[in-house]
């Protein structure tokens, strides 16, 4: 993975990924913010949350964020409710139980907490060379592409709600430098015209927890009204002797 990232469309994916963590995070307030994988970059560079740190399953090879946790993404070693924002780069799609790490960002995630997930679009010219066996033996094709709504439905059943989302690398997988650089005018016109054609999904999510309801007394209208209270009647000026 390291070395993929050094590629042409490694930069090409990583500078509109981080593009748009750093202008979401700014916007994030708290006091914890974790990001689990990608270590190698600091997605959390523009946040202003007081604690920022990283975890990954081991140190990366290249520098970037720096890794302060080294764990399972299904079973971070954090007190439940410690997080006010959970990054999961490119996290569920290559790891065997994608469920179970949702459900570990839930219990981590203060109330109200956000999780930021980024993910490859099946549906889109990324998702077509996985058809190739040969493909699937390379990064990031190997990974198992998780659709943008199976990931809505996952997060809708352990009570999150989805607040926004964005699609970005509208630009066919090119090994050139230079075809990517002919094909740039996609970008702009994907966002337009073929919205849900990117080759990365963003959702951004909220956790949500069910409140109490204050539950009020079924008052007799009529014992009400006779014990309600009577107007204050105002000070009367009376004139005596032609004097106030």
């Amino acid at each position: 993975m390291d070395e993929w990232f050094k590629t042409p469309l490694g930069r090409y994916l990583i500078e509109h990924e981080q593009a748009y963590f750093d202008q979401v995070v700014a916007d994030i307030f708290g006091f914890n913010a974790l990001q689990v994988g990608f270590a190698q970059f600091d997605l959390l560079r523009t946040s202003r949350m007081q604690m920022r740190f990283a975890a990954a399953q081991e140190l990366p090879a290249s520098g970037g964020a720096a890794v302060q946790l080294l764990s399972d993404p299904r079973g971070l070693p954090l007190a439940s409710q410690s997080v006010d924002l959970l990054l999961l780069p490119h996290v569920l799609e290559f790891n065997a139980h994608p469920h179970q790490i949702l459900r570990e960002a839930e219990r981590v995630l203060m109330p109200e907490g956000q999780v930021i997930i980024s993910g490859f679009n099946p549906f889109s010219l990324w998702g077509l060379p996985r058809i190739r066996p040969r493909a699937r033996q390379e990064y990031p094709w190997s990974g198992n592409f998780i659709s943008l709504l199976r990931i809505k439905d996952w997060l809708a059943l352990l009570g999150f709600e989805v607040e926004a989302g964005k699609m970005c690398c509208y630009v066919p997988p090119l090994r050139s430098a230079k075809w990517l650089r002919r094909c740039g005018f996609m970008e702009p016109a994907g966002d337009r015209w073929w919205a849900l054609a990117g080759g990365v999904y963003f959702l951004q999510a909220r956790k949500r927890v069910a409140g109490m309801h204050l539950i009020m007394p079924k008052w007799n209208k009529s014992i009400a009204a006779n014990k309600a209270l009577s107007p204050v009647p105002q000070k009367m000026i009376h004139k005596v002797n032609g004097e106030q």
